[in-house]
């Protein structure tokens, strides 16, 4: 059974196409018009082990929100939609990344009740030309489209792109390991996720 989804999603704002394969070789491509946004959407596809495939147009001329929140909603029905009823997934999973004086902490549930926890402290104004406090903002997007609950929080760092890096490093892995199907049954006592 293919765990895959392909989504397209469309507004005033913004024009998204994406696809995902749950059990891919984590080979990921992202084109939202968004340097640094692209390189984390790429780092998120390659540690999930997902195939990922992101392409997006927005009011950049606006602002960046649009776009990075889009992405995020697109993103995570996809993920929802590729899991379908959960079946056999071990559900639940942590990560604590590195990424040089960067440590972040990473707790997640497919519950299928969105909630998100999240103290990053992004430090840098800006990176490149993003604002790193739009993260936030794509994680919440994120968890609501993919209906799980997501804890994320930063126990070091000095340098923004480290630990936004970490960051999404991180809820990938932890991403990985909950998604991995390891029985056969939904795992809940009320008989649906």
């Amino acid at each position: 059974m293919s765990r895959s989804a392909r989504l397209a999603r469309k507004t005033k704002e913004t024009s998204i196409e994406l696809e995902i394969e749950i059990d891919g070789t984590g080979t990921a491509r992202a084109d939202t018009g968004i340097p640094f946004f692209d390189h984390m959407l790429e780092q998120i596809g390659k540690h999930a082990g997902f195939d990922l495939s992101i392409d997006a147009k927005g009011d950049l001329e606006v602002d960046l929100h649009h776009t990075v929140e889009d992405v995020g909603i697109v993103l995570g029905t996809a993920v929802k939609d590729a899991l379908g009823d959960k079946a056999g997934v071990r559900r639940f999973a942590s990560a604590l990344v590195p990424l040089d004086e960067a440590l972040v902490q990473i707790a997640l549930d497919l519950s299928g009740r969105p909630f998100l926890v999240y103290e990053i402290d992004p430090i840098s104004e800006w990176i490149g030309t993003f604002d790193p406090q739009l993260m936030e903002e794509f994680w919440r997007a994120f968890t609501f489209g993919a209906a799980i609950t997501l804890h994320m929080r930063s126990i070091s760092g000095k340098n923004g792109h480290h630990v936004i890096e970490a960051s999404c490093k991180g809820v990938a892995r932890a991403l990985r390991d909950a998604v991995r199907v390891e029985g056969t049954g939904v795992p809940s006592t009320k008989g649906s996720l």
